[in-house]
């Protein structure tokens, strides 16, 4: 794609503009200012990976998917607004989710540790867990919040805090999972992935690009269960005190 066809194919942003005007929804400004961020960091990341590509050092490799966990973990953590600790909390339940999928897919050689492969598969590991993580903590506050009488009154009659809320972690982990999951469902059906549509227009074989985007759903549903398991068990905490007593809903 040259620049020439860029510029027009961005006219489609129009298109949202429109829609927002005539409807009177107020996100034209939203629209602009996401359309432009989207351009500059985009430049700025394709410099970046151009350099880090030429270098070919695993340090740089593990720096960029260290950047990445931080602002996929700042993200997300605007989603458990409230709860202290949560950006770790979050940040760490991302680091663990791609460091074990991504050692699984270099060891079995699915991938290599090259940064031309293990960057961009990291950007899709991160991002879903990103937002899987985002959704179960979210959905771990509203459920403590809206469920806080039940919560005390297991307490009262000898629950510990893990107990009281034990069908609370399984609803937030399975909303955090559950996009994925469905998403899984309708892959070549309803929607040809990201990946996959990437190889067939760079002239890959569609067999092959198959093979490519099964491993791509695998990893996200790996990597989606665990990022969701370990922020709910870790966050649920700062909802009691030492003690096991629920302290106010934040």
């Amino acid at each position: 794609m040259n620049v020439l066809s860029l510029v027009f194919a961005s006219s489609l942003v129009l298109i949202a503009m429109f829609i927002s005007y005539y409807q009177k929804l107020g996100i034209e400004r939203e629209i602009i200012v996401g359309t432009v961020r989207a351009v500059a960091q985009l430049t700025v990341v394709g410099y970046i990976l151009h350099y880090i590509f030429a270098a070919d050092y695993y340090l740089f490799t593990l720096a960029m998917i260290g950047v990445m966990i931080l602002v996929a973990g700042n993200n997300a953590a605007k989603r458990g607004k409230g709860i202290p600790g949560v950006f770790y909390y979050i940040t760490i339940s991302i680091a663990i989710a791609a460091t074990i999928t991504l050692s699984v897919l270099v060891l079995f050689k699915a991938i290599r540790f090259v940064p031309q492969e293990v960057i961009p598969v990291s950007g899709m590991i991160i991002g879903n867990s990103m937002v899987s993580s985002g959704l179960a903590v979210s959905r771990l506050r509203d459920e403590v919040k809206n469920r806080a009488l039940e919560i005390q009154a297991s307490l009262a009659l000898g629950a510990s805090a893990r107990q009281s809320v034990q069908r609370i972690l399984k609803i937030a982990i399975k909303t955090g999972m559950m996009p994925t999951i469905d998403g899984m469902k309708t892959l070549g059906i309803v929607q040809l992935p990201g990946m996959m549509t990437g190889l067939i227009l760079g002239g890959v074989d569609p067999i092959n690009a198959v093979k490519y985007q099964i491993m791509v759903a695998f990893m996200m549903a790996s990597t989606v269960s665990i990022s969701c398991f370990c922020v709910a068990f870790l966050t649920y905490r700062r909802f009691f005190t030492a003690h096991h007593q629920l302290v106010q809903p934040f």
